[in-house]
């Protein structure tokens, strides 16, 4: 079985450089074994779901946010190979008052967690329109992982 980094390269995706916070706080902290991941939105996916985004590009900007996350990770332990669990996932989508397919969405981010991480990668989840997110990002996610 491949490991989640050989996992990424077989599915052609790398992680990103981290993102820099956009206010004063760190991309993670660990209580335990629980690593908990700050909220990452996705360069280039900006708009609104419901007017200027579909739910396709939606989707496209929760593998990004996902892609996000796992490089926090990855530099708070070193390897995504101590990801026992990802615990929960809470995504947020900025959308027009009428679209109601916030799930569909964040699917992206589910889906690449489970291809990355297998069953480790299923997790608890919340996702929620908003009206506005930082830097005008269409989605953020943030959630926790179980570490081994």
């Amino acid at each position: 079985m491949s490991t989640p980094e050989e996992r990424l390269g077989e599915l052609g995706l790398e992680l990103p450089p981290l993102r820099r916070p956009a206010g004063r706080y760190r991309g993670w902290t660990m209580a335990g074994d629980t690593l908990h991941l700050a909220g990452q939105g996705a360069d280039g996916h900006v708009g609104r779901l419901g007017a200027d985004l579909g739910v396709a590009e939606g989707y496209a900007a929760a593998r990004g946010c996902a892609l996000n996350l796992l490089a926090q990770a990855r530099d708070a332990l070193g390897s995504l190979d101590r990801v026992a669990q990802v615990l929960v996932l809470r995504g947020y989508v900025t959308c027009t008052d009428d679209f109601t397919d916030q799930p569909g969405v964040v699917d992206g981010a589910s889906d690449l967690l489970a291809e990355v991480f297998g069953a480790r990668g299923e997790h608890a989840r919340t996702a929620i329109g908003v009206r506005a997110l930082p830097r005008g990002f269409a989605v953020e996610l943030d959630g926790m992982v179980r570490v081994r």
